[in-house]
C-alpha cells in the first residue's frame, strides 16, 4: 500500500484521489477551497465566485475517453451525473439512423454537462470513500525533500496550513498555477521543461435555459459556425441548459463589445448554429463570461535527462494544459488519474515509478497537446480577418471537406468522430483508403471552396457592435 497525498481538489485531483483509494492505497486529498454544500448545482454553478478557474463557467462535455474511465473505475459517479441531468449524445444521432455499427462506435459518445456536474459526482464518491482523507480548507506551502549528491532529490512529504504529511508519493493535480517547479527549482533539483504556447483566442460565453430539453428542439444544426473573423459554438448542457461561444482573436478591436449581454445576443443570433438554438427563446441566466490570455502547456517534472525529482508525479493542468477548443482537457485529466493510480500498484521504486509515468505520458498524452498547438494555429490564422483563401492542393482540399463532408457521409463522421474522441490521429482515421475515397467523391460533387463562411460579414459584426453600443 503506497502513502499518496494528492495537491488539488479539482477534477483531476478528485479522481486521482479515488482512483487511487479504490486501488488499495492510502490516500490524503489537499484542497485549499472549501466545498459548496449539497448538490444545488445552479448556486455552484453561477452563484459561487471562482477566480481561480476561469474556466469552470465556460461550456464543456466530456469525449468519450472520460466516458470509459468514469465507467470503468467509478460507475457510480458515472450513474450520479446522468442522475444530476447530464445526458449522452452519440455523435451519429446526427444521422435519422445509425449506420451499420462497426466496433469501437461505442466510443464516440459525448456526455453533455457542465463542468459541475462532473465536480459535484466525484465529490461525493471522494468524501464517502474509505482509505480517502479529504482535507478542505488546507492549503500546501511546501515540500520535504531528501537530497542525495547521487540522485536527483525525492519528495517525502508535503507541508500544508495544517502541518506536515509524510508520503510516498505526491501528485501535484494544483493546476496550470502550480508551485511544484518553484518548490524543486529551489531544493536542488534541475528546472524542468516547460513547453508554452500562446493561444491569440478570446472566449465569451453566455448561458440560457431552454423552453424544452435542448435535444428535441434542433436535432440536425451544426454545433459550430465559422467566418474570418469569429467562431460560433453552441453547447446544449445538463438541465435544459444551453451554452453559446463566441470565439475571436485576442486583439480583435470589438472583444470589449462581447462582454455586453444585448451585443453578445445580437452577434449569437446571427451565426446558424448558435442563432438556430437562439430562435428558440431561451431565457438568459447571468452576464456574458469571457475568458483570454490563454495557453497551450506542457509541463512534465523532467528533462532531457529525465525525471529531476522523484516522488512526485503531475497530472491534469499541472501536467498538460490545452485550449480548451477541442475538450480535451478532463479526458487527459482522467487518463493521467488513472494510469498514476494504476502505477502505483506496481512498482514502489520512486526512480522507476517517476521514469515509467514520464514515459507514458509522452506516449499517451503529448501527441494530443501537440494536435491542440497545431489546431489553434489553425484557428489564429482562420480569424485574422482575411479572406478565407482557396486550398493550395488536393491534401489542403481534403483537410478542409472533413468536418462539412462529415455531416453528410457517415463513414466520414466515423472518422471525424475517432479523431475528436481521441481514439485515433488525423493521419490514422483520414489516411484510411475507404474514407478518403468518400472525401474525394464529396468533393466531386460541389464547386468553390469546401468550407465556406457561415455567419455574418465583418461588416454586419461591426454594425451591430456599434448599433448596440449607439443604443
Amino acid at each position: 500500500m503506497t502513502r499518496i497525498a494528492v495537491m488539488g481538489g479539482g477534477v483531476a485531483g478528485s479522481a486521482t484521489a479515488l482512483f487511487a483509494a479504490r486501488a488499495g492505497h492510502d490516500v490524503t486529498l489537499l484542497e485549499q477551497d472549501t466545498a459548496p454544500d449539497g448538490e444545488d448545482l445552479d448556486e455552484a454553478f453561477f452563484g459561487r465566485a471562482r477566480p481561480r478557474v476561469p474556466q469552470a463557467l465556460q461550456p464543456h462535455a466530456l469525449l468519450g475517453p472520460a466516458r470509459a474511465v468514469l465507467r470503468s473505475h467509478a460507475p457510480d459517479v458515472y450513474a450520479r451525473l446522468l442522475r444530476l441531468g447530464a445526458w449522452e449524445q452519440h455523435e451519429f444521432d446526427w444521422f435519422d439512423a445509425h449506420p451499420p455499427y462497426e466496433p469501437g462506435d461505442e466510443h464516440l459518445v459525448l456526455v453533455r454537462l457542465r463542468r459541475v456536474v462532473l465536480e459535484t459526482a466525484l465529490r461525493a464518491a471522494v468524501d464517502a470513500q474509505r482509505g480517502l482523507t479529504v482535507r478542505r480548507g488546507e492549503a500546501v506551502r511546501g515540500l520535504y525533500v531528501d537530497r542525495a549528491a547521487d540522485r536527483p532529490p525525492r519528495v517525502t512529504g508535503v507541508r500544508t496550513t495544517g502541518g506536515r504529511v509524510d508520503t510516498d508519493l505526491v501528485v501535484d493535480a494544483a493546476g496550470r498555477r502550480s508551485p511544484l517547479a518553484g518548490w524543486l527549482t529551489a531544493a536542488g533539483a534541475r528546472p524542468p521543461e516547460t513547453e508554452t504556447h500562446r493561444v491569440g483566442l478570446a472566449y465569451a460565453c453566455r448561458w440560457y435555459r431552454t423552453p424544452a430539453r435542448v435535444t428535441a428542439l434542433l436535432p440536425h444544426v451544426p454545433y459550430t459556425s465559422a467566418t474570418p473573423h469569429a467562431l460560433s459554438i453552441a453547447f446544449p448542457s445538463d438541465n435544459d441548459l444551453l451554452g453559446a461561444a463566441l470565439v475571436c482573436a485576442v486583439g480583435d478591436p470589438t472583444l470589449p463589445a462581447l462582454r455586453e449581454p444585448a451585443v453578445f445576443d445580437a452577434l449569437a443570433r446571427l451565426f446558424p448554429s448558435t442563432g438556430a438554438w437562439l430562435a428558440t427563446t431561451p431565457r438568459p441566466v447571468g452576464g456574458v463570461h469571457v475568458m483570454a490570455g490563454l495557453d497551450n502547456r506542457w509541463s512534465p517534472p523532467s528533462d532531457g535527462a529525465g525525471p529531476v525529482a522523484t516522488g512526485v508525479v503531475r497530472v491534469g493542468d499541472a501536467l498538460v494544459h490545452t485550449n480548451p477548443t477541442l475538450t480535451q482537457g478532463i479526458s487527459l485529466a482522467l487518463w493521467a488519474a488513472e494510469h498514476v493510480a494504476e502505477l502505483a500498484g506496481r512498482t514502489s521504486d520512486p526512480v522507476e515509478l517517476a521514469v515509467r509515468h514520464d514515459r507514458w505520458t509522452r506516449d499517451r498524452l503529448k501527441p494530443w497537446f501537440d494536435l491542440q498547438v497545431a489546431a489553434d494555429r489553425d484557428n489564429e490564422a482562420r480569424l485574422s480577418g482575411a479572406p478565407a483563401a482557396e486550398p493550395a492542393d488536393d491534401e489542403a482540399r481534403r483537410r478542409a471537406a472533413r468536418f462539412p463532408a462529415a455531416l453528410d457521409d457517415p463513414v466520414v463522421m466515423r472518422a471525424w468522430a475517432q479523431v475528436r474522441h481521441m481514439c485515433r490521429t488525423p493521419a490514422q482515421a483520414f489516411g484510411d483508403a475507404r474514407v478518403r475515397h468518400r472525401v474525394d467523391a464529396w468533393l466531386a460533387g460541389r464547386s468553390g471552396p469546401p468550407s465556406a463562411p457561415t455567419g455574418p460579414s465583418r461588416r454586419t459584426w461591426e454594425e451591430v457592435v456599434a448599433s448596440s453600443a449607439a443604443r
